[in-house]
């Protein structure tokens, strides 16, 4: 179920919510294949009408579990909305869309969450990549046919065309 806001609820006074919102209520299932979310997202909010606006604040808390995009090992990232504070205008261009005279919060607080996410997760900033194994080398080859031992060049016998 979407995070509503009753504006009938919000005339009278400020209100509380608090709840759960699922990956699939969010949309945030298939970000990307080293992010996936670890659980619900948590929410304690407290939403007050302005003149023409909502002002919704207070403690968002969500954990990925991510793989490093140097290293793949595994980390759990949790993204900074302890203070999260969102503005909702009512009319003008950038108004909100209202519908059964309740507004959804889902999208506003889903943005907010993609923002905080890095594009490339790491597991520390320093993070060195995966280790480097000592068979890399590249060995010498020599040709079958032996031109490179005798030193001459394979194209002199062109070069010698006189066309």
């Amino acid at each position: 179920m979407p995070l509503l806001i009753n504006l009938r609820h919000l005339e009278r006074e400020p209100l509380e919510l608090e709840g759960d919102l699922s990956a699939e209520e969010l949309d945030l299932l298939d970000l990307d294949e080293l992010i996936k979310l670890a659980g619900p997202v948590s929410y304690e909010l407290q939403a007050e009408q302005l003149d023409d606006a909502i002002l919704v604040q207070g403690r968002v808390a969500v954990v990925f579990q991510c793989e490093c995009a140097r290293c793949l090992k595994s980390f759990k990232l949790r993204p900074d909305l302890e203070n999260w504070v969102c503005h909702l205008p009512l009319s003008g261009e950038d108004a909100v869309n209202i519908s059964n005279d309740s507004v959804d919060l889902t999208p506003a607080l889903r943005e907010d969450i993609l923002l905080e996410l890095p594009q490339r997760p790491l597991c520390k900033p320093d993070c060195a990549g995966l280790p480097k194994t000592g068979g890399g080398k590249a060995k010498k080859v020599a040709p079958k046919d032996g031109l490179a031992a005798t030193g001459s060049d394979p194209w002199a016998e062109l070069n010698k065309l006189k066309l």
